[in-house]
């Protein structure tokens, strides 16, 4: 009989994912005993006798609620676990981790490769923002290859940023091959992982430096907080803490932190619950004469699922997709209003399915070049799947496919 090290809910390590989610940050109220974390809503913490010793720009002792408090401390600590990074800063957004990530590591005359499925905002902060505000130059390649990848690094390059599943097209990238050619040129790799949350994925054990989530989608997964956080190497993530959280100022709320802390409890059940409704949903739009395209990367004909079946190895393929019904951008439309069950907003990760058109053509600005012909032109439609009975989700998309082709 195999005898397992014996499970101490104050050791993540000796812990399984599912009690890691459960237990991982948690510290019993030292004034009233509660078992779970209280929110604490102090924006100052009582100082030492002697204060003369105090850094007051550290961060790993509640001092000031801008350097650390209670609940993102414990947040913080359940991120680094489910990770398996040194260490974790919790931040408003996922867009305030990603400048976080930007603002600390690079500086004027930098260069830096960038996927070309990203994010919006991370397109413009690349494209307008940070060339023309800071001298930082960017290169948008196909992060899918690696050859392309390669093919883009200057001597001034400083870091390469990726994102496992790209938002929105679901383009997959190989996280090892990039981070071999990031080290070789002696820049960071930054991997945003917010479409592949662990279990499903750990860019830190494929040679990423850092990892990046909007908390604010699966982490969370209830549609009711906002956060963003960065893990990797205690050096790395101590540089963003003391820049881009103490110096610039923008820390989670401890209410957020709070919620997120809750949330990321059912993390294990959700994702498995999005993955496996995610794929039926693909394979029924797949077939449907009536759908022009489907972009799962647990679909056969997906471009990149030899990859992402290497990569995610048996754990799944996400739960998000990409789709278009056979029709302009008014018929996209006309499905979407067709809808009764599934929710036309922007966000993912959330208890209740999510969709959204993504504009094409000309409305989409010069980012919609960078992806495929059947992306281009009519735009398509993110889908964000939830925990709904998928049986109801297929209903609701077969009855508005009838209605809008009727």
């Amino acid at each position: 009989m195999t005898v397992l090290p014996r499970p101490d809910k104050h050791d993540p390590s000796t812990l399984g994912f599912p009690s890691q989610a459960v237990h991982a940050g948690n510290v019993i109220d030292g004034s009233g005993g509660a078992i779970r974390t209280p929110i604490v809503m102090a924006n100052s913490y009582a100082l030492p006798d002697d204060a003369s010793t105090i850094s007051w720009s550290g961060t790993d002792v509640p001092l000031y609620t801008r350097n650390s408090g209670t609940n993102q401390q414990g947040l913080q600590a359940k991120l680094a676990a489910l990770e398996h990074g040194e260490d974790a800063v919790a931040l408003a957004s996922g867009v305030a981790a990603l400048h976080a990530v930007f603002f600390t590591m690079l500086k004027s005359g930098d260069h830096v490769v960038v996927g070309d499925v990203t994010y919006e905002a991370i397109y413009r902060l690349f494209a307008e923002l940070l060339p023309e505000k800071y001298g930082i130059t960017a290169t948008f390649v196909d992060a899918a290859n690696p050859d392309a990848v390669r093919a883009a690094i200057r001597p001034e390059t400083a870091l390469v940023h990726v994102e496992v599943i790209g938002n929105p097209t679901t383009k997959v990238t190989d996280i090892a091959a990039v981070a071999a050619i990031a080290h070789q040129a002696g820049a960071l790799l930054s991997v945003d992982s917010t479409f592949t949350p662990p279990p499903l994925f750990r860019p830190l054990e494929h040679g990423a430096d850092l990892v990046v989530h909007s908390l604010t989608k699966y982490i969370n997964g209830h549609g009711d907080a906002m956060g963003g956080a960065v893990i990797g190497s205690r050096t790395l993530i101590q540089q963003i803490k003391s820049d881009a959280m103490v110096d610039v100022g923008g820390v989670i709320s401890p209410f957020n932190a709070w919620l997120i802390m809750r949330g990321s409890v059912t993390l294990p059940l959700r994702l498995a619950q999005h993955q496996a409704s995610a794929q039926r949903v693909a394979e029924f739009l797949d077939a449907d004469p009536r759908v022009a395209f489907v972009a799962y990367p647990g679909l056969a004909g997906h471009p990149q699922h030899d990859t992402a079946t290497r990569l995610f190895d048996g754990r799944g393929y996400g739960g998000m997709l990409a789709f278009a019904v056979d029709g302009d951008a008014a018929t996209q439309d006309r499905f979407v209003s067709a809808l009764r069950l599934i929710t036309s907003a922007v966000s993912l990760g959330h208890d209740e399915s999510l969709i959204v058109h993504v504009a094409g053509g000309a409305d989409a600005g010069p980012r919609v070049a960078f992806y495929p012909d059947e992306f281009r032109t009519f735009g398509h439609l993110r889908f964000s799947v939830g925990l709904e009975d998928p049986d109801d989700l297929l209903a609701d998309l077969a009855a508005a496919l009838d209605a809008t082709f009727d």
